[in-house]
């Protein structure tokens, strides 16, 4: 079996996942009752058996089980809708290996950097409002960022900013690793990543890097005066109708929840990483969602319905990534047609995709981010998925941490 040490795990950005709290924030805003879980395979959405027709759910049930097996996913949820044919969601697997309970629909999932998706919203929203603008170099903001002076927001949100990633420090590393239940503060794990000199010139390379969100998010709280949580909250996750997500302070986790698995360990065993605190990825990665919120959110982001039209045909202005058939823009990427994120921390992966020209979404839970074959296990299961419902827009693959930091 292939073992990947932990440092080229983690070199490339959390997908990358990964939030802390910020220093001094308040209590994690409440979330209402998780729903019950539900044995049956499909999850409350009037989504019946066949909701696609019983040919293709047919050929869709045998693609979801085959790419499981082949990414050796614990569990694993799909939910695809597809405007004007049905939709279909399924749960398969089993949600804890020690006890073989059944995958289930209603699972509360760490959704890693497709957080990155909240908190960018959140600083458009005040470049609408004239509150701050994508040029202003986040020295303005946040003092003794390492070429602050040039490095503007927008590359920031464009992973264009030559930061050299925290996630990358051998010391970092080894401090997660050793002891994955601590607390970080944004400042900490900053702090990691400016030993090092930046990698490139602001604006000249694309490169992954949670450290460019963690300095979004303190500019946020900068501006508004607020905590982020409360500010994603009130501002991005109340307005697009979203009841089941939320930035959390520390390792807390509702139920229903299933286990994640990971060999992003020292020694490269795989880990129950369940309880693990993502608090060093904070406002790059630390959000907690489900199916439900995850369906909503998808269109929500790719079509700009909390900003401007203006604001939103920047974000989407993508540029190459260095990876085949995927860009990236503010905060979001596009991958053969589908824009939204992917996510990864350890023990979970997800990913959260529109199709504007089928107005059809894509969501996926894993409760793995253990590659296979070099490949995220997302990645895997996202191909064979589009590879048979739209075959002309098959899913190229979303940015990862690691991809991020080893530069593959």
């Amino acid at each position: 079996m292939r073992r990947t040490s932990p440092r080229r795990l983690l070199a490339a950005t959390l997908l990358a996942a990964s939030v802390l709290t910020p220093i001094a924030t308040s209590p994690a805003t409440p979330v209402h009752a998780a729903p019950a879980p539900t044995a049956g395979p499909h999850h409350g959405e009037d989504c019946s058996r066949d909701g696609l027709g019983p040919e293709l759910t047919a050929k869709l049930d045998r693609t979801v089980e085959d790419a499981r097996e082949q990414a050796r996913v614990p569990g694993l949820v799909v939910g695809l809708w597809m405007h004007g044919k049905g939709c279909y969601v399924r749960a398969t697997g089993v949600a804890d290996k020690a006890t073989g309970q059944p995958m289930f629909a209603d699972t509360y999932v760490r959704i890693g950097s497709e957080t990155k998706t909240f908190t960018v919203t959140a600083l458009l929203e005040l470049v609408d409002e004239g509150r701050v603008k994508l040029d202003d170099p986040i020295d303005r903001y946040i003092r003794g960022v390492p070429n602050g002076r040039n490095i503007t927001l927008r590359h920031l949100a464009e992973m264009r900013s030559g930061l050299f990633p925290y996630t990358s420090d051998p010391d970092f590393i080894h401090d997660l690793y050793s002891r994955p239940k601590r607390a970080f503060n944004p400042w900490e794990v900053l702090s990691y990543g400016y030993r090092h000199k930046n990698i490139a010139k602001p604006g000249e390379t694309f490169q992954y890097c949670n450290s460019n969100l963690v300095l979004l998010g303190l500019v946020i709280e900068k501006v508004t005066g607020r905590p982020l949580a409360d500010v994603i909250h009130d501002r991005v996750v109340r307005p697009a109708g979203l009841r089941h997500t939320f930035l959390p302070e520390g390792a807390e986790f509702p139920e229903p929840h299933a286990h994640g698995y990971s060999d992003q360990t020292l020694t490269g065993a795989t880990a129950d990483t369940t309880d693990w605190n993502p608090s060093w990825a904070w406002a790059a990665g630390g959000m907690i969602s489900n199916l439900r919120d995850l369906r909503r959110w998808a269109p929500v982001l790719a079509t700009g319905e909390l900003l401007s039209p203006e604001t939103q045909a920047q974000r989407l202005r993508t540029l190459p990534t260095g990876f085949p058939g995927t860009t990236y823009g503010l905060g979001i990427l596009k991958t053969n047609g589908w824009i939204g994120h992917n996510g990864s921390l350890p023990g979970y992966e997800t990913v959260t995709v529109y199709l504007p020209e089928r107005k059809a979404t894509l969501v996926l839970i894993l409760t793995t981010d253990s590659l296979v074959g070099g490949q995220e296990p997302s990645t895997l299961v996202a191909r064979a998925i589009t590879r048979l419902v739209t075959p002309d827009h098959v899913y190229a693959g979303g940015i990862t941490p690691r991809q991020g930091a080893s530069g593959k």
